[in-house]
Order: structure tokens, then C-alpha cells, then sequence
């Protein structure tokens, strides 16, 4: 994009940052640079901050290509982010990221994409591509690509994977830094993963653990987006290591993007009697540093990159430029939209509900608990009601119903749905789990953005609402749905990989808005149910995820059962 190449001034309240010192201001933008700044007896105005800076997320987790997510955010002040695209690289391997860097550039915002080093996140589920060392070295070596992405395969990094260290290793040879994923890891262990040569991480949810982290030499991200919550646990970080610390949301669905991005973060920040240094080094300053990103920091020859605030309370933002380039005013993005071209990898059928069917092997079922806020999950031991033994011969029920007494269904009135993830890649038959926690009363949804594999998963309370719920998305190729036994399912799609929209911005987050609603009133209690949906297949998080190979334990890092004698745990 062309910086902006007339001369103009900017006047109001400079908030300088390394000065700690507030004071009225007028800035000369030539070129797309800050050339001259001076200070004033007298003015009033805004308040005049550096851009703000997402410092991780996946920006297919806002359903938009980057270009449209772009033009969102900047009407809440961001300008640049530190983008993990390991979404699109499950589904379309190097060429998705390539696809990211080319829609990245249609856009001013300066968009620092990583490499994705965990393609497929384990070896425990089937994604549509796979990313060696050998592809990451050839990413790692364009100038596009800014460091090495969350390296999620914490046990692999701790148990010296060759292929895993050799990714590492390439991101040392080019200079460039490595981010983290070590949830829960603490002590000794999170010493070593930081000693592996990884700088950050943006999995803590306690206090403890990211001192543990602090001490090991890493950067802590204070996550706030749709699904995970961890601000409250964190923000006493801003005040203790305000040097250490950035700030990121991770995933943001585009509904909640409308409402405030980082911008919000820092609002909140000052409520808890955070002093404005610490909380703008954290949004505007430590990224820039630690990733080396091109932005300006309102000094004399930077790039103008900046934001105009109402106040320094709740950051309302009232105009926001890019390399000297106006790009939104009062809520309004100036940027114009551009029309995404919609690759995707796609081979799933239909389902019917005889597919789904769970014989009972015990007399107890492990289910995976949803914690709101949260992408950990909980594990629970739930009695099966009933019994599969026929009884004695002269009480012996119909084939009919003995073979229904043989089958655990899902039961809403104990908040006890069925999980399936179905390969969306190859034909293969559903994995399929149990879930506590939606409070979904009837009905069931699904979606294609299943974290990382992003084969299709879905929750329900029948068999034929979850396989209605599927098979919409079989028809669209991917997106979001939500389906009733008594009514047609409801479907936003997205074309882009299954992951992403080629709408605009603002028209997705009203779709997802209506999607998300009909969810909550079949009796879903979450927050943000597609958001928590999504993450029940991330393995790398515990304790109890579903790949779609199966029921899996990411505390033992293995496969387990989903029935019990009643002796279990």
C-alpha cells in the first residue's frame, strides 16, 4: 500500500510513553512519517497514542481473511498483529499461509505472520496438510514471515523431537523469534521448554504459572478473546512486570471485534488501577520490541502510526492512521473492502444417525467437562442410568428395546450431549465422546472450524439433530450451524478454507450474531458456545479432548477409554 504522501498536521494531547509525560501537541505527517513534532502553550483535542498491537492472534478465528479483519480493527485502533495462520495451514498447508501473506498485503494494517511449527498439532488426529521442519525453513526465510508460531507440542519440545527442534533451530538460524504453548506447564519443566530457545507464552491462567514462566526468561501475553478469559487471573502482571508483559486476545470472533479489541484490554487495565505507563507499553510498545515490527512509536522520523482516544479511561478511539494514512474516524473504516477468493479442501458426506450410535461397554462414561471462559476442560464420571443386562427370561424385553438399552444416548436434563468430530478431508467414520457443560436443551450445532485439524465437530441432544446439523455443512462446504429437530438448521459458511467468509466484516458478525442466539435459546448457558465448540478437539490443551480418532487425555498425552466398570477414577 502507498503511504500517504501529503504533508498535514494532527494536533492534541501527546501521550509520551518513555517520558511518562502527557502534553499538547502538534504533529507534522510528510510521507507517511512523523516529521516534525511541537510542542503547544495551549490545546485541546484528543489524546494521541502509538497503534495498538494484537500480539497473537489467528485471524481466521474472526472468520474474516485478513484484509476484512483488517478494516475491523483498525476502528478500534489496532494496527498491527502478531498472526499465528496455523488455521489454514491445517487445511491447506503452505499454501494457506501463502494465501494469507497475499490478502495481508491488499491491506495498510501491518499484519507479522508467523510459521506455523505444529502442522498437524499432533500425531493423534488427521488435518489436511502437514508442515516439516523442511516446509517451515522455506516460510522462516521470507520476509513476510516474522518468527516461529506457537510451538503447541510442549511434550515434544521437553522429549527433544528431532523434527520439532530442527523448526526451532531454523528460527534461531534466521534471526527470528519463537513463540510458546505450555499450558500448565510449571517449575523445571517450563525452564526447560524456555530453554529450548521459546520466548512467550499466552496459555497461563494463573498468577503461579506465569511466574513460573517470568522466571524461566519468558514474555507473558495476557489472553482476553471469545472463548478463553484470562485477564482477571493475569492484569496484577501489568503492574509487577510491566516490561514482560503484552497483551492479545488469541481468537476473536468478528461480533465481539465490534465491540473493542485491545482497546478494551486497556480499559479495563486502568480500572484496576493499572498506571497508563505499564498499560501502554503492554498494547503499544513491548510487541514492537520483542517481534520487531515496523511501527512507529510517535517520535520525530517514525512511520505515522498512530491513534486518536477520547480519554485515557475507556480508549474510546476516534481516529486511526497508518503510515500517515486516515484508515477509520469516528467508528468508520476508510479502507476499502476487497473480494477474497475462497480456496478450500473439502471430501466429507453425509451422515445418518445410525453412524452415531454408542454401544454401552460399562458402568460409567468419561465426559469431557466445558469450562466457560476457558479452553481447558474438566473431566466427569457420570452413572449410566438403566441397565444393559437383559434380566431374567421371563422379564426379558422386546429385541427392540434390549437394543435400545445397549446404546448410551445423549440426556439433556443431566446436560449430558453427544461430541462427534468427522475427518472432513477423507471419508472415515465420526469419533464420537460425551460433553457436559452447553446446557443445550434440544436440538445441536456443529462447525468447521475445529481447532487445529479442523475436521467438522459437532454437540447434541439426538442423533438425528447432530447429523442435520453436519450434514448442512456437507452441503456448504464448511461454516457454522445450528439445527433443531423441528425446524431447518440454520448455516453461515465459510468458503475460505471452511474457516473463513468472504463477506464483509460487519455483515459475518450479524449472521454469526443470529447463529449464535438460536444456540443460546435452545438452552445453551456459554458465553460464546461456537467459540468453546471449537476448541473441543485442540488436543494440546487438557484434559479431555476429542480428535477424530478418538477420545484423548491431554494430561497422559494419549488415547483413553470412554467407559468403566465403576471402579475408575
Amino acid at each position: 500500500m502507498n503511504k500517504e504522501s501529503r504533508v498535514f498536521q494532527v494536533e492534541g494531547q501527546l501521550v509520551d510513553i518513555e517520558q511518562d509525560s502527557i502534553y499538547p501537541a502538534r504533529l507534522t505527517l510528510n510521507k507517511g512519517r512523523i516529521e516534525r513534532i511541537s510542542k503547544l502553550h495551549n490545546a485541546s483535542g484528543p489524546y494521541l497514542l502509538p497503534g495498538l498491537v494484537d500480539a497473537h492472534v489467528h485471524v481466521e478465528s474472526s472468520m474474516l481473511p485478513p484484509a476484512e479483519f483488517a478494516r475491523m480493527a483498525v476502528v478500534q485502533g489496532t494496527i498491527a498483529s502478531v498472526s499465528d495462520p496455523h488455521e489454514i495451514a491445517n487445511v491447506l498447508g503452505e499454501e494457506g499461509v501463502l494465501y494469507m501473506l497475499e490478502q495481508a498485503r491488499l491491506s495498510p494494517f501491518k499484519f507479522c505472520f508467523g510459521a506455523p511449527s505444529c502442522v498437524p498439532a499432533t500425531v493423534f488426529e488427521n488435518a489436511g496438510a502437514v508442515l516439516d521442519a523442511e516446509a517451515v525453513a522455506r516460510l522462516l526465510a521470507l520476509d513476510d514471515i516474522g518468527y516461529l508460531a506457537e510451538v503447541m507440542n510442549f511434550p515434544g519440545v521437553l522429549a527433544a523431537d528431532p523434527d520439532l527442534l530442527a523448526k526451532i533451530e531454523a528460527a534461531k538460524k534466521a534471526g527470528k523469534p519463537v513463540d510458546g504453548h505450555a499450558p500448565g506447564l510449571r517449575g523445571a519443566e517450563a525452564a526447560r521448554y524456555a530453554a529450548a530457545g521459546i520466548s512467550t507464552d499466552h496459555e497461563c491462567v494463573s498468577i503461579e504459572e506465569a511466574l513460573d514462566k517470568l522466571q524461566a526468561g519468558m514474555h507473558i501475553l495476557i489472553r482476553e478473546g471469545s472463548a478463553a478469559k484470562n485477564f482477571e487471573a493475569l492484569w496484577p502482571l501489568l503492574k509487577s512486570h510491566p516490561e514482560r508483559v503484552m497483551l492479545c486476545s488469541d481468537d476473536k470472533h468478528p461480533n465481539d471485534l465490534v465491540l473493542g479489541h485491545i482497546n478494551q484490554l486497556m480499559g479495563r487495565a486502568i480500572a484496576k488501577g493499572v498506571p497508563l505507563p505499564n498499560v501502554l507499553r503492554a498494547a503499544c510498545i513491548n510487541p514492537v520490541h520483542h517481534y520487531r515490527l515496523p511501527l512507529g512509536q510517535l517520535r520525530p522520523g517514525d512511520a505515522a502510526d498512530l491513534i486518536a482516544v477520547e480519554d485515557l479511561k475507556d480508549f474510546k478511539v476516534l481516529n486511526t492512521w497508518i503510515d500517515g494514512r486516515e484508515v477509520a474516524r469516528q467508528g468508520k473504516c476508510l479502507i476499502p473492502a476487497h473480494k477474497a477468493p475462497c480456496p478450500n479442501r473439502f471430501a466429507a458426506r453425509n451422515l445418518q444417525p445410525k453412524a452415531l450410535q454408542v454401544i454401552r461397554k460399562g458402568k460409567r462414561l468419561l465426559c469431557i467437562k466445558v469450562q466457560d471462559g476457558q479452553l481447558v476442560t474438566g473431566r466427569e464420571w457420570v452413572e449410566l442410568q438403566g441397565t444393559s443386562d437383559a434380566g431374567p427370561k421371563s422379564s426379558r424385553p422386546s429385541p427392540e428395546s434390549q437394543n435400545q438399552a445397549a446404546l448410551v444416548n445423549p440426556e439433556p436434563e443431566r446436560d449430558l450431549l453427544k461430541l462427534v468430530v468427522l475427518n472432513r478431508y477423507r471419508e472415515a467414520p465420526p469419533a464420537i465422546a460425551f460433553v457436559k457443560g452447553f446446557g443445550l436443551k434440544r436440538g445441536a450445532l456443529a462447525s468447521t472450524v475445529a481447532h487445529d485439524s479442523h475436521n467438522i465437530i459437532a454437540a447434541g441432544c439426538s442423533d438425528e439433530a447432530i447429523c442435520q446439523s453436519i450434514n448442512a455443512l456437507v452441503e456448504s462446504g464448511g461454516g457454522i450451524s445450528v439445527a433443531d429437530e423441528n425446524k431447518e438448521s440454520s448455516v453461515l459458511p465459510l468458503p475460505i478454507a471452511g474457516l473463513m467468509s468472504d463477506l464483509d466484516g460487519w455483515t459475518v458478525a450479524e449472521r454469526y450474531e443470529e447463529l449464535d442466539a438460536r444456540v443460546k435459546a435452545l438452552g445453551s448457558s456459554l458465553s460464546a458456545p461456537f467459540m468453546s465448540l471449537s476448541f473441543l478437539a485442540l488436543l494440546v490443551i487438557p484434559s479431555l479432548k476429542l480428535s477424530d480418532l478418538g477420545l484423548f487425555d491431554g494430561d497422559l498425552f494419549r488415547f483413553c477409554d470412554m467407559f468403566d466398570d465403576g471402579a475408575g477414577e
